[in-house]
């Protein structure tokens, strides 16, 4: 699929969506089935209640959330919680994207590979792993 260029004005919520889209495409299959009942939300940021969670010191130190109970510790017993979701926050990705220069459909990649490590319950290490194949 030819990539189009990226926007000069900010991307919006439609615009990060559509490249968290693409980038879990690029997944391989066995670990792209795993993920399919996970929902991929982009908000502004981090909600207070997650800031103070998280122990925050501004909201732009978050660039994305998984929320919901990892593969390694649901039991087919366990009545079913929240959809697990993936939250990527807008404005820090923006925000990290112009501090670094970095390509922006990388930055959504790494957020998104990393959180879909959460839902996993896997390591920091597994995941770097993953995003280096894909």
């Amino acid at each position: 699929m030819a990539r189009r260029p990226l926007p000069l004005t900010p991307p919006t919520d439609a615009d990060l969506e559509e490249m968290a889209e693409a980038a879990l495409a690029a997944i391989p299959e066995a670990l792209r089935r795993h993920v399919k009942g996970v929902a991929i939300r982009v908000e502004e940021f981090p909600d207070e209640e997650t800031e103070k969670e998280m122990e925050l010191e501004s909201p732009f130190d978050l660039l994305g959330l998984y929320r919901g109970v990892s593969l390694d510790r649901k039991s087919v017993s366990d009545p079913p919680q929240d959809v697990d979701m993936i939250f990527l926050y807008r404005r820090p990705l923006l925000d990290y994207w112009c501090e670094t220069g970095e390509d922006l459909r990388r930055i959504v990649r790494h957020v998104l590979i990393h959180e879909i490590g959460h839902h996993f319950g896997l390591s920091d290490e597994e995941m770097e792993r993953i995003e280096a194949e894909t």
